[in-house]
């Protein structure tokens, strides 16, 4: 593992979504205080981890305290020795934890799956492996969207990314498979991030309010879900329950949970 690659982050992550006219006027007024990062703009690809009955991403939802996620990442789609990042990701009272390791896209499935020898047996790698001991979770939905990246020119770690093109597939669980997929949201929508340790600047919190950006609570992960997979499942439940009469307390229960 590279010492120049990062894999610890404790932060606070706001999250916006505008229309690109939003964008427009804050990226006038961000190039006097911010420049693009060292990769600038970039497709970023993920396979998000769960259970069977998806309780990972159910848990979050419902916005408790504390919630944590498994994801695998890539910047571009990987050749099968390509590297890639294994992810674990925590957020507790509204401050995110993240903690990655490296390995070959070809065997990070693999090591998820405990059917492979130890990478390095760091304190991240063990941590990885203890979620999957509780969790046992396996690859569900591929996520992708093109990043647009910026870093703070006085407060190097004050980031800004914008987020298009959002999509998903529950096929093909590969990353090396390609970058394609449905949309998650319309292609109207910018997904801005803003990543900061402390408190945003003053400058930042005037054009944000200046521009009528308001932050919320968009999950990539969670909207998929529910948004799509879970109204998918409704659909074949309810398919279901039409043509056979005992699964009618199952779709009651779905209805309910959603």
């Amino acid at each position: 593992m590279s010492n120049s690659i990062q894999c610890c982050f404790k932060r606070y992550e706001k999250k916006y979504l505008i229309t690109r006219e939003q964008q427009s006027v804050l990226l006038d007024t961000m190039k006097q205080h911010m420049q693009t990062d060292t990769y600038g703009e970039y497709t970023v690809c993920n396979i998000y981890y769960d259970t069977d009955d998806w309780k990972l991403i159910r848990t979050s939802i419902e916005k408790p305290v504390y919630k944590e996620k498994l994801r695998v990442r890539s910047y571009g789609v990987p050749a099968e020795d390509g590297m890639v990042f294994i992810e674990l990701k925590k957020k507790y009272d509204g401050v995110v934890y993240k903690r990655r390791m490296t390995a070959d896209a070809y065997y990070a499935k693999p090591f998820l799956c405990g059917s492979t020898a130890d990478i390095n047996e760091t304190q991240i790698e063990k941590e990885i492996k203890w979620f999957q001991k509780t969790y046992h979770s396996k690859p569900k939905v591929f996520i992708a969207y093109e990043r647009t990246a910026f870093a703070g020119i006085s407060e190097p770690d004050l980031r800004i990314t914008f987020d298009t093109g959002i999509r998903w597939r529950d096929t093909d669980l590969d990353l090396c498979l390609g970058d394609y997929g449905q949309p998650v949201i319309s292609p109207e929508k910018i997904l801005m991030e803003i990543k900061i340790p402390g408190t945003a600047p003053l400058w930042l919190s005037h054009i944000l309010s200046e521009t009528g950006a308001f932050p919320t609570t968009f999950s990539k992960y969670g909207t998929c879900y529910r948004d799509h997979i879970m109204q998918n499942q409704i659909g074949q439940i309810v398919h279901s329950a039409i043509h056979t009469p005992s699964t009618k307390p199952l779709l009651r229960e779905v209805l309910y949970s959603a």
